[in-house]
């Protein structure tokens, strides 16, 4: 497990383009078009697992663990080949969400094999795979592991109830990142972003599907069941913060860089990015607001007509071992779906390995979790309204 801070890693929840190109095979994604559609007996191919002890795996850069003088190692990759004898081809090719579906739909629209056998999409993303019949149901009895350690919280999104077609490969909450030391308060309310003393120093994430859970939280709003009454008053507040000059401006995962810079003195900020900071500036400090903080995740899912299904669900099942979800959470520092890494990394003999067991940012405590929420996603129908209508305000 590493010892020595790494450099923070770049947003796994990318921002929504406007639309045109890959969002607009996103909003044919999310409208379920007849052609595009896959019933659920022409999803699966031919399985070679068996004979042919090899699979693809596509995933974002810097979303794994490697070895502290040999990057081109994966320690617990590594380690799962010389168990189970399968190679695993793995590609760091994922780098924005809409940009990669764009990249394997027209195999997937046309049933065609994309060439890997697992991805990592964030949910807002799995959920377009699940609707259009995209990926495969998982064979849990081959994944006593997933079974029985799954954060229950991260177990039954809407999109994909119990969890049959998607597996979380790393959680993360959305909240508030700031300074304390320069900004000399607290932040506890999400309409902390619009005190007269942050004016200017604010900044809010671009991506729709990023940003507008947290702003309808700050509103009292559950997001387990917003509306589209929500999401408009959310859009009239940001556009009136646009005018009175409060906001910095709208990033991706550049906000980090603001925040170190000190030109920004809030933001809105991934827990996984601020732990990373904080190695390196303890006056950076990350909140769940009073009100609540979406909890989000990014997910393994195996795609239809993949040629090594079995092998890739040995290999998710693999990744929930406790003992090896603690290696990868020592490294990544996201939320942990294993909550049974916890006791694995506390009896660790090393002590700086042993404090990310009390760290809530990746193991969240019982209070910090009752005020954490999965927000429903976005249905095919406003995706398309709503996404000009946010477009339009951050300018994209």
């Amino acid at each position: 497990m590493p010892k020595t801070p790494k450099p923070y890693p770049p947003s796994r929840r990318s921002l929504l383009r406007a639309l045109g190109g890959t969002a607009a095979l996103g909003a044919l994604a999310g409208c379920g078009v007849p052609a595009a559609y896959v019933k659920a007996g022409d999803r699966a191919g031919a399985d070679l697992s068996a004979m042919d002890k090899r699979l693809t795996w596509a995933n974002w850069p810097l979303y794994i663990d490697t070895d502290d003088n040999d990057e081109t190692k994966r320690p617990t990759l590594d380690a799962f080949e010389k168990r189970t004898g399968i190679s695993v081809d793995y590609i760091e090719e994922i780098n924005d969400n809409d940009e990669f579906f764009g990249k394997i739909s027209p195999a997937l629209m046309n049933h065609q094999q994309t060439g890997r056998d697992l991805i990592v999409m964030s949910d807002w993303m799995c959920a377009r795979f699940v609707r259009l019949g995209w990926v495969q149901r998982m064979d849990r009895s081959a994944q006593p592991n997933v079974a029985k350690y799954l954060d229950p919280q991260l177990s039954s999104p809407a999109f994909d109830p119990g969890r049959r077609y998607s597996v979380p490969w790393q959680s993360g909450i959305t909240g508030i990142a700031y300074n304390h030391r320069k900004l000399g308060r607290e932040i506890r309310h999400v309409s902390d972003l619009w005190a007269s003393d942050l004016k200017g120093r604010v900044t809010l994430l671009s991506g729709l599907d990023e940003a507008f859970a947290l702003l309808m939280q700050g509103n009292g709003v559950d997001i387990t069941k917003w509306t589209a009454a929500d999401f408009h008053k959310v859009c009239d507040q940001v556009q009136t913060q646009i005018s009175r000059k409060q906001i910095r401006r709208f990033t991706g995962n550049d906000y980090t860089k603001d925040l170190v810079s000190g030109d920004v003195l809030a933001c809105q900020a991934y827990s996984g990015d601020v732990i990373q900071l904080q190695a390196d500036n303890p006056d950076i400090r990350f909140v769940v607001p009073e009100e609540g903080a979406e909890l989000w995740a990014d997910s393994l899912m195996i795609p239809d007509l993949a040629r090594h299904k079995t092998n890739a669900e040995k290999l998710i099942d693999y990744y929930y071992d406790p003992e090896v979800a603690a290696e990868l959470a020592a490294w990544v520092n996201y939320v942990c779906p294993v909550p049974a890494a916890q006791d694995v990394l506390a009896s660790s003999k090393d002590k700086d390995t042993a404090a990310l067991a009390e760290n809530p940012l990746i193991f969240p405590d019982t209070t910090m979790r009752k005020h954490l929420a999965i927000a429903r996603d976005i249905t095919s129908t406003e995706r398309v309204e709503f996404a000009k209508e946010w477009n339009k305000i951050v300018g994209l």
